[in-house]
């Protein structure tokens, strides 16, 4: 279904398929953070702490007693030693909001020219950018080439398939780059500020590498790009997690969450389509039309209303013209003649 609603979106244009920027953010997962359990043990959290007071000397530790245990403690729910029973898949990050939630990484790739949709893929949300990036590059790429060899896509698609990529500071990394030369993606990805760097013999390709993305994002090229990046990267989220809904999932599983997330994503494409034919693709846009027609409507019955009274009123100046012509006395002979003849 998101691949037929792609399709739709490229007979209208609206979908080109050579530049592409990612971006993620992350789900809260439908599972309490209360409800973790050990990796190697099945423990939960307060049998854990009870152990490690009872290990320290403590037979019977209050609750003050584990808090204040559990307090001085470092790195208490990694992933490695925590999972939830309820969603495996979940992980324990950060939240925008700075809360510490289980949580699931959603990254779309978007088509900086139309805005549209490309690919979305659902991760781990403990796995950095750089390493998210390879997976939703591939799925973008099969999108792509899905389309060009379609029939119903029409002439829009790019010929050469997915050619560049724009993406923000967190995705930048020697490897990143590397990677994207080895899958002939040319790179526009904004440099972290880094003091100068030390370069080695064996880092020759890096080097180029990052040399050559650097150069790129300095062009009036790359600067169009990346304000185009702030634009159309930022914007499905606001509409799939903040208005749609999907900042907190109420599904288990990075293949339901995934189902959900295409969906909407479906959905947003769709909206493009209804946009460019009736000029809103949004139940708010499509309010903001109604109460415009409301308005050409009263403003016509105003322009009715006036040209009803206008003829009413020269209607009703005939009328009256005529009658005094037909009620006229007859005009006597002083009257018709002057010299009274």
């Amino acid at each position: 279904m998101f691949t037929w609603v792609q399709e739709r979106l490229a007979c209208e244009g609206l979908l080109k398929g050579r530049t592409v920027a990612v971006d993620g953010t992350t789900l809260e997962a439908n599972a309490a953070m209360r409800s973790i359990v050990r990796r190697d043990t099945g423990a939960s959290y307060d049998e854990f702490l009870r152990s490690l007071a009872e290990a320290s000397g403590i037979k019977t530790p209050s609750r003050e007693a584990l808090v204040r245990l559990d307090r001085r403690r470092r790195k208490k729910t990694s992933n490695e030693d925590w999972t939830s029973p309820a969603d495996p898949d979940a992980r324990v990050t950060k939240m925008k909001d700075k809360r510490t939630r289980l949580a699931h990484k959603a990254e779309t790739a978007v088509d900086t020219e139309t805005g549209a949709i490309v690919a979305v893929t659902i991760q781990c949300a403990d796995q950095g950018d750089t390493t998210t990036i390879k997976k939703t590059l591939g799925e973008a790429v099969k999108q792509v080439e899905t389309l060009m060899v379609s029939r119903c896509a029409g002439p829009y698609v790019s010929e050469e398939g997915l050619a560049e990529v724009v993406a923000d500071k967190g995705y930048h990394s020697d490897e990143t780059l590397l990677e994207l030369e080895d899958m002939d993606l040319r790179s526009y990805i904004s440099e972290p500020a880094r003091p100068r760097r030390k370069w080695k013999d064996e880092q020759e390709e890096a080097q180029a590498a990052v040399y050559a993305n650097r150069r790129r994002m300095r062009g009036a090229r790359g600067m169009r790009l990346r304000r185009q990046r702030g634009e159309r990267a930022e914007r499905p989220f606001a509409h799939l997690c903040e208005t749609g809904n999907m900042r907190r999932t109420h599904l288990r599983g990075h293949d339901n969450i995934l189902k959900r997330m295409l969906i909407h994503a479906s959905g947003l494409n769709l909206g493009l389509v209804i946009r460019d034919r009736t000029g809103a693709g949004t139940p708010r846009g499509f309010q903001g039309l109604a109460h415009a027609l409301l308005v050409v409507l009263w403003a016509f019955s105003s322009l009715l209303e006036v040209i009803h009274r206008s003829l009413s009123h020269r209607m009703t100046s005939l009328t009256d013209l005529g009658r005094s012509f037909t009620h006229r006395r007859p005009r006597t002979a002083s009257e018709a003649f002057t010299t009274g003849c």
